[in-house]
């Protein structure tokens, strides 16, 4: 949510900005309605005041005096109910223009309609070369029995999985790992609810703009919705419930299965496990002081970064455009990966600062010694199950079909290469 003080003093800015953000906001319209919206209020408090004044003159008149503030006390409370009326009808229709107004991009966010106008920031990581044909990660896990999808497709539908053998215990080192590492940085390990109100993806800013996305459980009954990234729940930690100043930054790493309709992606990566309904994913999220926020981001990319070149894969930061921005974030980062078979990088995680907008919709706060104030959110995705182990597969992949472990995830799984069954 916007701060609408914020949009009447800075009308220009904003238009430049949604204009960045191929957004199409009626900024008169907004503005009208809340210039309507706090006179009403005046109004609504003048006429119970005036009421509240007539109301304890009543006792102390004369009784032929009395019917006259009584009939006038009664004119008077229809009056306020009409004006409270009108304000409840404007209230809702601000509500509702307001709820469908995204983030402003932040100023450096380059202008781009689309992904492939995004602006790499930097390339990190030599390209894999290799002596023979590479395999896509579905030939290397059908050979080394890791990955089952015909199974899947008919047991759920297209674009579900099984992960089976080495895959499996692949994907737990990873989270082993990185809840290790995440630990010694001082992030709060947490595992969530998967399942949440309407009023967590409103907050978050999910709602109303991606809810096609998002799978509804039991409509009118229990009335929750699956998760999409454990940026959702993490968002509850602190809804109403201020951190004080002192506390901050406070960084959680949060890990959970998430869904995904992927509604708008009907016949794009229909092969294999890139894009699918439901995998696993750690993602950090932070409550930061507004000051400190844009460097609170680059730190979160500097986590995504790390893990990247400890697991040895080749990436390149993508500074992402305004027109390819969600609703939520004011600035978000790409990092993506280098996957040998399709010869182009791929998003493995994405970092996000979102500013004030979730915490304005979330009642999200801090206070200190001057009261309370909204904090700023972030986001970054530490690891994506599926598209961690197509990089992976696909960029440590030998000669003799077999698929090398990155050294760094040794420990966890317990051995270094995932050799042929047969």
């Amino acid at each position: 949510m916007i701060d609408l003080k914020h949009l009447r003093e800075n009308q220009a800015w904003y238009e430049k900005a949604f204009a960045k953000k191929l957004a199409t906001v009626d900024i008169p319209h907004v503005l009208k309605l809340d210039q309507e919206h706090r006179d009403l209020i005046v109004k609504v408090e003048e006429k119970r005041a005036e009421k509240n004044k007539v109301s304890k003159l009543i006792p102390s008149l004369k009784d032929t005096e009395k019917q006259a503030k009584i009939a006038e006390m009664k004119a008077l409370d229809q009056k306020l109910k009409e004006a409270e009326e009108h304000l409840a009808v404007i209230v809702a229709q601000l509500k509702e223009t307001v709820d469908a107004i995204p983030n402003p991009p932040h100023d450096s966010v380059p202008e781009g309609k689309t992904e492939a106008e995004s602006v790499v920031v930097r390339t990190v990581g030599k390209i894999p070369t290799f002596d023979f044909k590479p395999k896509d990660h579905i030939e290397l896990g059908e050979a080394l029995d890791l990955i089952e999808v015909e199974a899947a497709t008919k047991a759920s539908g297209a674009r579900f999985y099984y992960l089976k053998n080495e895959a499996v215990l692949l994907e737990y080192a990873l989270v082993s790992w990185l809840f290790a590492k995440y630990a010694a940085k001082g992030f709060i390990p947490v595992t969530v609810p998967m399942l949440v109100k309407e009023q967590m993806m409103y907050a978050t800013g999910f709602f109303p703009a991606e809810r096609k996305e998002i799978y509804h459980v039991n409509p009118g009954e229990d009335d929750l919705f699956l998760i999409g990234t454990s940026e959702v729940p993490l968002a509850g930690l602190h809804m109403f419930d201020p951190i004080a100043a002192e506390q901050l930054p406070k960084r959680y790493i949060g890990f959970s299965s998430c869904f995904r309709r992927e509604a708008g992606s009907y016949g794009k990566d229909t092969k294999g496990i890139l894009r699918v309904h439901q995998f696993e994913k750690m993602e950090m999220f932070s409550y930061c002081h507004p000051d400190k926020s844009w460097a609170e981001h680059d730190y979160l990319l500097s986590c995504e970064e790390e893990i990247l070149t400890e697991l040895g894969l080749p990436y390149h930061v993508l500074n992402i455009c305004g027109g390819d921005l969600g609703n939520p974030a004011a600035k978000k980062y790409d990092c993506e990966v280098y996957i040998p078979s399709q010869e182009k990088y791929r998003e493995l995680t994405s970092s996000s600062n979102c500013t004030d907008f979730q915490a304005r919709r979330g009642g999200i706060r801090y206070k200190d010694g001057e009261g309370t104030h909204y904090a700023h959110t972030l986001n970054g995705t530490a690891m994506a199950s599926t598209r961690t182990l197509i990089a992976i597969l696909e960029n440590y992949q030998q000669k003799d079909g077999s698929v090398n472990v990155p050294e760094v995830l040794w420990k966890y799984t317990g051995f270094k290469t995932i050799k042929s069954k047969r």
